[in-house]
C-alpha cells in the first residue's frame, strides 16, 4: 500500500535538510511511499492540512531553542487541524555541546502538534545517547518523542537510525 507523506523541515546548517533528504530516500525507495518535502523557510506549513500523514524535522538551537524557520512559523502551526493525522518528528540535536538541551526543540513541537489533536507516532528509544536533559523524552524518560539524531558527534549512526525510523513509522502510519 503507497501512502503520501508531507515532510517538513526547516534547516539553517543543511544538517536537518539532509537528514529530512535521507528519509525521503528511504521511505520511497524501500517502502513504496511517496514523500514531498517542504522546506519551511520557503513554503507555506498550511501546506500540511492536505495530507493524512506527516513529517517535521526541526534541530534544537544553543540552549533548548527553536530553529529560526519554525520560530517564524509556530504560530501558523495552530492553523492546522490535526484531527485524523499521523505525525511523527525527527530531531537533530548537539548532546555533547548542549547536554542540558538535547533536542528540546523536538520536544516542544511534539508538545505543541499533539495538544492540536495529532496521532502522534514515530518514539524512540533513548538508549545508547549520552545527555543530561531534553523535554523530547516522554512521561518516563524512556522514549523520545521522535527520532533522535546527533550529526556533530554520531553521524556514524544516522543511516542505521534512519532506517529502522522508517520501517517503524510506516507499521505505525498503516496501522488503524
Amino acid at each position: 500500500m503507497s501512502i503520501d507523506i508531507a515532510l517538513f523541515y526547516g534547516s539553517s546548517t543543511c544538517y536537518t535538510e539532509i537528514a529530512a533528504e535521507k528519509i525521503q530516500n528511504e521511505l520511497q525507495d524501500k517502502h513504496q511511499a511517496t514523500v514531498t518535502l517542504f522546506n519551511i523557510a520557503d513554503e507555506d506549513i498550511g501546506e500540511a492540512q492536505h495530507y493524512e500523514f506527516l513529517l517535521f524535522g526541526i534541530p534544537t538551537w544553543d540552549y533548548g531553542e527553536l530553529q529560526e524557520d519554525w520560530e517564524d512559523n509556530w504560530d501558523a502551526i495552530d492553523d492546522i487541524h490535526f484531527s485524523g493525522k499521523k505525525v511523527a518528528i525527527f530531531g537533530l540535536g548537539d548532546q555533547v555541546g548542549y547536554p542540558e538541551w538535547f533536542l528540546d526543540a523536538m520536544g516542544y513541537l511534539h508538545d505543541k502538534v499533539a495538544s492540536l489533536g495529532a496521532k502522534m507516532c514515530g518514539y524512540w528509544p533513548n538508549q545508547g545517547y549520552n545527555f543530561e536533559a531534553s523535554t523530547a523524552l516522554n512521561e518516563d524518560e524512556t522514549l523520545f518523542n521522535g527520532l533522535a539524531l546527533d550529526e556533530e558527534n554520531e553521524f556514524d549512526l544516522s543511516e542505521e537510525r534512519i532506517a529502522k525510523w522508517c520501517q517503524q513509522i510506516m507499521k505505525e502510519f498503516q496501522s488503524a
